[in-house]
């Protein structure tokens, strides 16, 4: 495992996370718990926010950004173990929602952003998409949404009230982290 100062994020940190999950009592209702579970999807979202910088900043060529996105990708989306039946369903939906931030960063590097269209734009397509459970599709457009907010476009969360509850809604949710990350890229300490 290198220590090169580019490594933006590491197995260790993503278990460091997992093994707190682990020993907490998680309830999604408790204020704590929810709160940890958000800063483990913005902890993720901030180390690919760093990559996507500094691939713009010009300190990554385009084959090692995707490259560090891939390995991000490959950590958190790995399967957990986590004994509690309850908490490892909480992870599955924050790495859910973390999925459409590592395609949109990948999308982003490798084409930028589209030409045409907003955010709120994509996120209608995509919920079109997925109602004609054409899960592909909705995806695709959700993760379009996140280049445009990586481009600095604005995602306005009211566009997620008037979403039917799914895929979609929790892309967009990872959507969100992605977009604090992009605004203030500070980490998320694992000790609060």
């Amino acid at each position: 495992m290198s220590n090169s100062p580019t490594e933006f994020y590491s197995a260790d940190r993503w278990q460091n996370w997992i093994d707190r999950l682990d020993d907490e009592d998680i309830d999604p209702e408790d204020e704590s718990s929810a709160r940890l579970l958000l800063n483990l999807q913005d902890d993720t979202a901030i180390a690919v926010a760093k990559i996507v910088a500094a691939y713009d900043d010009g300190q990554l060529k385009q084959e090692a950004a995707l490259e560090e996105i891939s390995d991000v990708r490959e950590i958190v989306l790995s399967e957990v173990d986590i004994a509690d039946e309850e908490t490892r369903m909480l992870v599955d939906g924050v790495q859910t929602s973390l999925v459409c931030v590592f395609i949109a960063a990948e999308e982003y590097v490798a084409g930028g952003p589209p030409e045409e269209g907003s955010v709120a734009d994509y996120i209608g397509a995509a919920a079109d998409a997925e109602a004609e459970e054409d899960l592909d599709a909705a995806l695709g457009y959700t993760a379009q949404a996140g280049t445009l907010i990586i481009d600095g476009e604005r995602l306005d969360m009211t566009i997620a009230e008037d979403l039917e509850y799914g895929l979609v809604t929790e892309w967009v949710n990872g959507l969100d982290s992605l977009q604090s990350a992009m605004s203030d890229p500070e980490v998320v300490e694992e000790d609060e």
